[in-house]
């Protein structure tokens, strides 16, 4: 399946498309390569496109980063985005006995990597000034898409599907907080930057431009 197909799937008709991503002979590497190394692409590119050529910002104020100090930043999120989908994987798979499931590596990345799909594809929302509301609604949809893919893969009973999930997005944020944190370090503040840097913060406020 193609991963336009693959992406309206999921959105559009959840329940059945499980149905079928629980019978694909797959792997992680294949899901990887064929799948999330374009879906986690998207909200890395909008940040990046958004932090360094839009900026960000409200209430009359509108920052800006350097381009290469933007870009760094965008590889790093988009590197370690990856990597805590398959991380995030890993807590499903061991707490799928707690809630009455099976333990099932590949399943278990699949429902991580497949129910990200709405969160991923609103990303591109960061290009849009006020987009982080459209983001919210694309991660809170990918959290019912997990919902509904955990009693299916990972064979938990229905009723323990709801504290199932709200388990697993708790580690999710606090692996997404994680990131945030590592990321941060790449983008540069007027902490660490020196008077007369080439890559200082390009800061506006109204029609006041300056660089901090």
């Amino acid at each position: 399946m193609s991963i336009v197909n693959r992406v309206k799937a999921i959105l559009l008709a959840p329940r059945s498309e499980w149905t079928v991503i629980e019978a694909e002979a797959d792997d992680v590497a294949g899901i990887y390569k064929k799948y999330l190394i374009y879906l986690a692409a998207i909200p890395a590119l909008a940040m990046f496109i958004a932090l360094t050529l839009i900026g960000v910002g409200g209430f009359g104020i509108s920052v800006k980063l350097p381009f290469f100090p933007g870009l760094i930043n965008a590889i790093v999120s988009y590197v370690l985005s990856l990597v805590m989908l398959y991380v995030v994987s890993l807590i499903v798979d061991a707490l799928a006995p707690t809630f009455g499931g099976q333990k099932k590596p590949l399943n278990a990345f699949k429902v991580i990597a497949y129910g990200s799909t709405a969160a991923m594809v609103a990303g591109i929302f960061h290009l849009i000034p006020g987009g982080s509301i459209l983001v919210l609604l694309g991660s809170l949809y990918s959290i019912y898409l997990i919902y509904l893919g955990l009693p299916l893969l990972m064979k938990c009973p229905q009723e323990k599907a709801v504290a199932y999930t709200a388990v697993v997005i708790v580690c999710a944020i606090v692996a997404g907080l994680l990131i945030s944190a590592i990321s941060s370090i790449f983008i540069p503040g007027p902490g660490n930057v020196r008077l007369g840097d080439s890559g200082a913060l390009s800061i506006s406020i109204g029609a006041v431009k300056s660089s901090a």
